[in-house]
């Protein structure tokens, strides 16, 4: 949002801020009126009892948004190209996202939805809150801080970022002689939840992760180093050059020496 171009426009019962042609928040039933940032993104806050979620929709359906607002949902509608000047140009291709709500954004949202006050002083309030939200909000995605909703929703904050941790494990040492019930270990999950929340936050089964890890190091090794193809399989984890020729015949439908010979050629 551009510094000047704050409007503190209010609605009805301030069901809406219109924090500058580039952004409104939503914040109750009543927002016929609100003023729509052309090409918006949105970022749903839910806060019904016991829901806290975020959700990201690069592409909203405005209509539906607007039939849908509340109070237990704070709706963030700001402009593309603010979202990518403050620095989440990650956030606006794709489909919608969800997130666990974190502590920080809860109490923004929290603070934003149940303002005090004389009128004029509960309006700039909401409006420094919004931009707040949205800018916390960006914060925190950038750093990697939004533990993302499983599809079941069964999984807390806490154990999200326990299965993010073990992807990090994986991506950090997947040349060692990793075992599920090792990394279940070290991230703190029982081998049940840690298996389920991978796939459903990562697609793919542990076993998988760490194969797709060790051949793109290999295949980053056959290409900027010049050690023998054996040795590049056992620093990547493989025991012996058998399998790792296999793996990597899979992966890339060429054997290494062909992939560095050809590699290299290009």
């Amino acid at each position: 949002m551009h510094q000047g171009q704050a409007l503190a426009t209010v609605g009805r019962a301030a069901d809406f801020i219109a924090v500058s042609p580039e952004m409104t928040a939503l914040i109750g039933p009543d927002v016929a009126e609100a003023p729509i940032p052309a090409r918006p993104i949105a970022l749903i806050a839910t806060l019904a009892a016991g829901v806290c979620s975020l959700k990201v929709d690069p592409k909203p359906r405005i209509k539906t948004l607007l039939a849908e607002s509340d109070g237990a949902r704070l709706i963030f509608l700001v402009k593309r190209e603010a979202i990518a000047r403050l620095g989440g140009g990650d956030l606006l291709e794709g489909e919608a996202i969800g997130f666990h709500l974190t502590a920080e954004l809860r109490t923004i949202a929290l603070a934003l939805r149940d303002a005090t006050g004389a009128e004029a002083a509960r309006a700039t309030y909401r409006l420094a809150k919004s931009i707040e939200f949205v800018c916390e909000t960006l914060r925190q995605f950038a750093a990697g801080a939004l533990a993302p909703l499983t599809s079941d929703g069964q999984l807390s904050s806490a154990d999200t970022h326990r299965v993010i941790a073990a992807r990090r494990m994986i991506d950090d040492r997947a040349s060692e002689k990793l075992t599920l019930d090792q990394i279940a270990r070290g991230c703190g999950l029982n081998r049940s939840k840690l298996t389920r929340g991978f796939k459903d936050l990562f697609n793919c089964t542990v076993a998988e992760a760490i194969a797709e890890r060790r051949l793109d190091l290999a295949r980053r090794m056959l290409l900027t180093t010049d050690l023998p193809v054996s040795s590049i399989g056992y620093e990547s984890g493989y025991l012996n050059n058998a399998s790792f020729a296999r793996a990597f015949g899979r992966r890339f439908g060429r054997s290494p020496s062909d992939f560095r010979v050809q590699g290299l050629a290009a």
